[in-house]
């Protein structure tokens, strides 16, 4: 395969080819999208919007975030929240799949949960009887008096990595949020009856369905980004994607300017053409393993909100911006909520890209994102080499 033929796979694979429903998105768009890409990533940064409500956005334009809230916690419930890439919404069909995790994280505990087990034998079977009792509760609900600081950045108390623990290993799960707090109940409670009933599948069968969906969603990859995007073990992707080679349900491939080997999923669809508009979260699937996005869009991308702010080059909250089959700017966001305003700190393009028509599709995505957060408008861009033509586009538009 050329690098372009990979590239427009990749972008077919993830959406970018679906036509975007006239008026607001419904169910049958959020099924089509979760079809696709298999995973949303969840962050906590609300600097714009919380990144898990982007990728619908992304790529069904306007939507009502409630319907995203309905499916992921509602009674009727299509998806539910655990670690799949890292903490992520799925559909509950993919539940079984990661049953296996859940089994070695019983029996693999991380330090706290040691102690924890060392220094209050009980303890935690209680916290669970309590879920059971109680449910659905937060850990605020039936936490102790704060204790100790248990590290420099975790405030969690005993009661929270209890619960914590207990979630991943799949006894409970969150069965709804409160602003960002996770609200837990009994698994066999918050998810569909027909998903508990599921047998388990073996874990090399299951290993097998993870790397399917991984691979139905990147559509062309190494085995490395097939590994990363479940977060599977190198020993446990290497010998899934090898039966699955050997099945016939992915075709090992050679890409052009690619130095491993690539994996093809054999119904990804090679676009002639890709025509996209979309910003993309910082943690969109498209774009989260950044050695890939560099590898097939040439973007080297780096989030620095943890980088002082004198050093940034790009700024807080940088969304890549994806036009045609390319990223082809930078846009640092806010919303300034108080204002009602989305601001744009800063806007820069990416060298080798032609700028006509840039600034206009940019804004045209910009203005459309301010409707669909609820602010009045688009304040004038700050800094950056596109801020000047961007503001010209978006007085143009307004």
């Amino acid at each position: 395969m050329s690098a372009g033929q990979a590239r427009r796979v990749a972008l077919a694979a993830q959406g970018f080819t679906d036509p975007r429903p006239k008026g607001a998105a419904d169910l049958r768009g959020l099924r089509r999208v979760f079809g696709r890409i298999g995973l949303i990533q969840i962050d906590s940064v609300n600097v714009l919007v919380r990144s898990h409500y982007l990728p619908l956005f992304s790529r069904l334009g306007v939507y009502k975030p409630e319907l995203l809230e309905r499916a992921a916690y509602g009674r009727q419930r299509e998806l539910f929240e655990y670690w799949g890439h890292v903490a992520s919404l799925l559909p509950v069909t993919t539940q079984p799949l990661l049953r296996w995790r859940m089994e070695r994280a019983a029996v693999d505990s991380w330090g706290m949960i040691r102690r924890l087990q060392e220094e209050r034998p009980g303890f935690i079977e209680e916290v669970r009887k309590m879920v059971a009792e109680l449910g659905p509760v937060s850990a605020g609900d039936i936490a102790e008096p704060r204790q100790q600081k248990a590290g420099p950045w975790w405030d969690w108390d005993d009661t929270k990595s209890a619960m914590e623990w207990l979630f991943y290993t799949g006894e409970i799960t969150c069965s709804t949020r409160r602003g960002f707090e996770r609200v837990y109940d009994l698994t066999e409670r918050a998810l569909p009856p027909e998903v508990v009933a599921t047998p388990t599948p073996e874990p090399a069968q299951a290993h097998r369905g993870l790397i399917k969906i991984a691979a139905h969603a990147l559509g062309v990859a190494t085995e490395p980004e097939l590994r990363d995007y479940f977060r599977q073990s190198p020993a446990d992707s290497k010998r899934a994607v090898a039966e699955l080679v050997e099945a016939g349900e992915l075709t090992e491939v050679s890409v052009q300017g690619w130095s491993a080997p690539a994996y093809l999923d054999p119904a990804a669809k090679i676009p002639r053409k890709v025509d996209a508009t979309a910003l993309l979260s910082p943690f969109d699937s498209l774009v989260f393993e950044r050695k890939r996005t560099e590898r097939i869009f040439g973007f080297r991308y780096r989030l620095e909100i943890y980088v002082p702010a004198p050093k940034r080059v790009y700024g807080y909250y940088v969304l890549p911006f994806l036009r045609g089959e390319s990223l082809v700017a930078r846009v640092d966001l806010k919303a300034d909520r108080q204002g009602s305003l989305l601001r744009v700190p800063a806007v820069h393009s990416e060298i080798g890209h032609d700028l006509g028509g840039i600034c206009e599709d940019l804004a045209g995505e910009l203005l459309r994102l301010a409707d669909w957060l609820g602010l009045s408008g688009v304040a004038p861009p700050v800094a950056g080499d596109l801020a000047k033509p961007l503001k010209a586009a978006l007085n143009k538009q307004k």
